[in-house]
C-alpha cells in the first residue's frame, strides 16, 4: 500500500539524488523547473519561499543597505516583527543606530502613523568601554554621526535622537510604553542595560528583536539576553538568522 508517507520519502529520494549527480548550475534551474514551477510568488522561492525577494522589499533594501551591516533576511526581520506590534500600544525603539540603516526600515516600517514616536538611541561615536566577556574593541563602528544618520532617517518631529551611552541616555522617558525594540548594540553591558529599561515598559503583545544574538563575535549580547530572561516568562525565540526573538506576555 503506497501511503502518503511513502509518496514523501520517494519524492525526498528522487530529489536527493538528483541534486546529488547534478552539477549545482542545472540543478538550480532543474528544481526551478520541475519542483517550484508555477507556484505563486515563484520568483521568490530561492529555493524556499523568501519574501525578501519581493520587488517593494528588495527597493528598501537597496536604499538602506549601503548604511547598514544588516542583511537583507535579517532587515526583513525587523520589518515583519515592527508590523505586528505597531497593533500594541506603545513607542518604538532602536538601541544602537549606527549609520542609520535599519533606523530608516523602522521609520518606513511605521509610516503615517502619527501616534507613534521613534528613540534611536546611539552613542554616534563608535564603541567606548567594552566588556572581558565582548570581543568588540573601543571605537569600533565609529564610522557615523548624529548629522548623518538624521540626514538619512529623517527630522519630523516624532523621531528623537539620544546621542550618547545607555542607560544614562533613557533619562528621562521614565513614564514611556513601547510596543517595538530593535537591540543592535553588540555588547553585553548595553544590551543588558536596555533591556533592564525597555522590558519594563513594553507592552503585552510587543516585539523586541536581537540582532547580535548569535553570533560568534557578540557572545556578550547572547549571555545578556540570556541571562535576563532566566527568571522571565518569555522565552527568546532563536532565529536562523542570528537573531533572537521575544514577544511580550
Amino acid at each position: 500500500m503506497i501511503t502518503v508517507e511513502t509518496l514523501r520519502t520517494t519524492r525526498m529520494s528522487w530529489i536527493n539524488l538528483t541534486k546529488s549527480i547534478v552539477p549545482p548550475i542545472i540543478w538550480a534551474s532543474l528544481y526551478r523547473a520541475l519542483v517550484i514551477k508555477n507556484i505563486v510568488d515563484s520568483e521568490q522561492y530561492s529555493p524556499h519561499f523568501s519574501p525578501w525577494l519581493a520587488p517593494e522589499f528588495v527597493k528598501i533594501f537597496a536604499e538602506i543597505s549601503p548604511y547598514t551591516v544588516v542583511d537583507v533576511q535579517r532587515c526583513w526581520t525587523i520589518r515583519c516583527a515592527a508590523l505586528q506590534a505597531l497593533n500594541v500600544p506603545g513607542d518604538v525603539v532602536e538601541a544602537g543606530v549606527f549609520q542609520g540603516g535599519t533606523a530608516r526600515l523602522i521609520r518606513e516600517t511605521i509610516g503615517d502613523r502619527t501616534d507613534r514616536e521613534l528613540y534611536l538611541f546611539d552613542s554616534f561615536e563608535g564603541m567606548k568601554a567594552v566588556s572581558a566577556v565582548d570581543r568588540h574593541s573601543e571605537n569600533d563602528f565609529a564610522d557615523t554621526s548624529v548629522e548623518a544618520v538624521r540626514a538619512l532617517v529623517g527630522n519630523e518631529p516624532f523621531i528623537h535622537y539620544r546621542k550618547g551611552w545607555v542607560p544614562e541616555t533613557f533619562a528621562g522617558l521614565e513614564d514611556k510604553r513601547f510596543c517595538f525594540a530593535h537591540i543592535d548594540l553588540d555588547l553585553y553591558d548595553g544590551v543588558l542595560e536596555s533591556l533592564k529599561f525597555i522590558y519594563p515598559r513594553l507592552s503585552p503583545g510587543g516585539m523586541m528583536v536581537f540582532d547580535d544574538y548569535g553570533f560568534a563575535s557578540c557572545p556578550g549580547a547572547r549571555k545578556a539576553v540570556d541571562s535576563f530572561f532566566l527568571d522571565k516568562p518569555e522565552r527568546p525565540m532563536v532565529l536562523s538568522t542570528s537573531q533572537a526573538l521575544v514577544t511580550k506576555l
